[in-house]
């Protein structure tokens, strides 16, 4: 702006040296302009130019001062932005782990675990299946060996060694039979006639049932004192459940060890609502069971016992199931194991 006022001065001057000349011109038609008088008007022309180079100078010093402002203002912008990009980024990370830890992680477990006891539920179906029809097939030639051996052995003199076969065979066959019991049961679980009773009393029976034969063991089969609770339950399913646990616990101790039947309250997830129960507890001082056996520890027909069918825990775990609750267990290698028979109170 100072300069444009400077030319504006500048071009008035200019024009007045112009006038003159001109003037004087035209007065005197005649004569020519001496070079001398135009050297005002020379003088203002020149001084007008340099005032425009000055102006055009001025202009471009003024342009290159806003592309620097403008640069500046554009870097700051591209960081702004880019730390903006960062941020959402940075946020939407979050929120996307926050969402995959809060729900969709749970629903990834618990269609694992759908999937899982859907195998599971298949492979006791097709088991319990090939289980009842070979246990069928089976039942009835035992039966007819039973009754001819019955038959022989009246002919047979106690002391001879064909009475001694007959008793070897006699046992067998009751072994075979027992067998046969456990493949149908596993296959048809009879359904369970409940009662409520006292949550101890199941576990007095089998203490009184079992204690005596353990001690020639040097096992101790100890009672805790209970709470006064009650389940509903079918009692004869359970303490058959119970036998069979003690029985693992006396297998896994060997000799000279401790037994402990005992229950307690809790609260549990059944039927996949949180629910009051009874947990009864068969704790030993055994082995434990080592990892490898852990994984495969309900399935049928797998058993770490030479004379064993690896259907006890799968019976257990089923009639355990068909009275409202689930079996589980806690073990330690070297310590001993817990099994816990989760019911509902009543």
């Amino acid at each position: 702006r100072v300069i444009l006022d400077q030319i504006n001065t500048a071009y008035d001057d200019y024009l007045a040296a112009a006038r003159q000349i001109h003037a004087r011109i035209g007065s005197v038609p005649e004569l020519s302009a001496r070079l001398s008088e135009f050297a005002g008007f020379e003088k203002e022309s020149q001084h007008i130019l340099n005032l425009a180079f000055k102006l055009a100078s001025a202009h471009r010093e003024s342009m290159d001062a806003f592309l620097r402002r403008s640069n500046k203002s554009l870097n700051l912008l591209r960081v702004l932005l880019s730390a903006s990009l960062l941020l959402l980024l940075t946020a939407g990370g979050g929120l996307a782990v926050v969402v995959y830890r809060g729900m969709i992680a749970p629903l990834q477990v618990r269609l694992v675990e759908s999937q899982q006891l859907i195998e599971r539920q298949e492979k006791l179906a097709s088991l319990g299946m090939l289980a009842a029809g070979v246990a069928h097939e089976i039942r009835n030639p035992l039966t007819a060996l039973k009754a001819w051996l019955f038959i022989q052995q009246k002919h047979l003199q106690p002391g001879t060694t064909e009475y001694e076969d007959a008793q070897v065979i006699g046992k067998e066959i009751t072994r075979l039979e027992r067998i046969v019991r456990d493949f149908l049961l596993f296959a048809r679980p009879s359904e369970p006639e409940f009662e409520v009773v006292p949550c101890d009393q199941p576990l007095r029976e089998v203490q009184t049932l079992l204690g005596p034969q353990l001690e020639k063991t040097g096992i101790r089969l100890a009672l805790d004192e209970c709470p006064p609770l009650r389940i509903r339950i079918d009692p004869q399913q359970m303490k058959q459940v119970l036998i069979n646990l003690v029985q693992n616990a006396a297998d896994s101790i060997g000799q000279n060890g401790t037994i402990t039947l005992r229950a307690r309250d809790g609260t549990k997830r059944l039927s996949d609502r949180l629910t009051d129960v009874a947990i009864l507890e068969v704790a030993d001082t055994g082995k434990g069971i080592p990892p490898d056996v852990e994984k495969r520890l309900f399935d049928p027909f797998f058993t770490t016992k030479e004379s064993g069918t690896g259907l006890g825990l799968s019976i257990a775990a089923r009639i355990v199931e068909k009275n409202g609750g689930v079996l589980q267990y806690q073990t330690q290698v070297n310590h001993g194991t817990t099994f816990g028979i989760v019911l509902p109170r009543a």
